[in-house]
């Protein structure tokens, strides 16, 4: 029995309570290994999948764009692209940076090229630039959407009053409105959403889709002080692993796995998945059998006392 889809903010897009990432397509994945994870996870009902144009620029040998190819050539070999909801991201792309209204509909062009397809469905802006007015890059999207090449638009890396002020401008224009945004929110990273950004989506209707859901995989459990694991992730997920709070949401997340029978990743984004706005978190994988533990979260139903736990264990 696959998960009901949920409803994706005020869009029309109704989405797999589980968003695959595919930063590790064309990075730690090769074409082979990308096609059988995004088999297995559509397969499994899975249909959200979330990239970049940047991904994965900061590889030795890559120009970025390479996850896009990636999934391009899986959609023309599968034949689904109605079938899935594909999330790209415009600002970082080395030859693509920022957020000008000519950039943003050059990054769109390049995009649709390598996704192979003449639509994206949720298209972010990777990183806000501060410099550039909101009313510029409102505009460049609403053309986007009006020309038939963008259906929806979303934010990430926004502070509060920048997003703010550009859902008051699509409303006093009648213009293209985010309806999603993609905030960096786990157990272990908790100050950059919770609080008035939270709030605003809450208040205006946005779906949030946090990004490194799992803390660059600390919250699997399988980077434990003292531990040493060959992964291009282990600089990141160590300094968690070395911290008290770290410590602390370890201990809770495997009591409550051991009660669930289920593994440690699944109920860390459990926890996430219970928070307010949130839609869909993000997760990657690179190899088949590290998914299970991804798509197992929308059958993992935690406690109140469980979640408040975690919430305790995390502060």
């Amino acid at each position: 029995m696959t998960a009901p889809l949920r409803k994706l903010g005020s869009s029309d897009l109704e989405v797999f309570p589980l968003s695959l990432g595919g930063n590790v397509f064309g990075w730690t994945a090769d074409e082979s290994q990308s096609f059988a994870v995004l088999d297995a996870y559509t397969a499994a009902g899975g249909n959200f999948i979330d990239t970049a144009d940047s991904y994965s620029a900061w590889v030795e040998g890559n120009a970025g764009g390479e996850s896009e190819t990636v999934i391009g050539n899986w959609l023309k070999a599968r034949g689904n692209r109605d079938d899935v909801v594909i999330a790209t991201k415009v600002s970082q792309h080395p030859d693509f940076q920022g957020l000008t209204a000519a950039n943003i509909k050059a990054a769109a062009d390049a995009s649709l090229r390598r996704l192979g397809t003449d639509h994206i469905d949720l298209y972010y802006t990777h990183f806000d630039k501060p410099e550039v007015p909101v009313e510029e890059i409102i505009g460049a999207l609403d053309d986007l959407v009006k020309a038939g090449k963008v259906r929806h638009i979303a934010a990430s890396n926004i502070s509060a009053r920048r997003l703010e002020a550009s859902l008051a401008f699509s409303d006093r224009e009648g213009l293209a409105r985010y309806v999603a945004l993609q905030p960096h929110y786990n157990l272990v990273s908790r100050d950059t959403y919770e609080g008035e950004l939270q709030n605003l989506a809450e208040r205006e209707g946005l779906a949030a889709v946090p990004y490194f859901a799992l803390a660059s995989g600390f919250l699997t459990g399988k980077y434990r002080a003292g531990a040493t694991v060959e992964s291009p992730r282990a600089e990141g997920a160590a300094k968690h692993a070395a911290s008290e709070r770290g410590q602390r949401v370890l201990t809770a997340l495997d009591d409550i796995a051991a009660a669930h029978e289920a593994p440690v990743a699944t109920v860390a984004l459990s926890w996430l998945a219970a928070q307010p706005t949130v839609t869909a978190p993000i997760a990657s994988a690179r190899t088949v059998e590290q998914l299970p533990a991804l798509i197992g979260v929308d059958e993992l139903r935690l406690t109140e006392e469980e979640v408040g736990r975690l919430t305790e264990a995390s502060a």
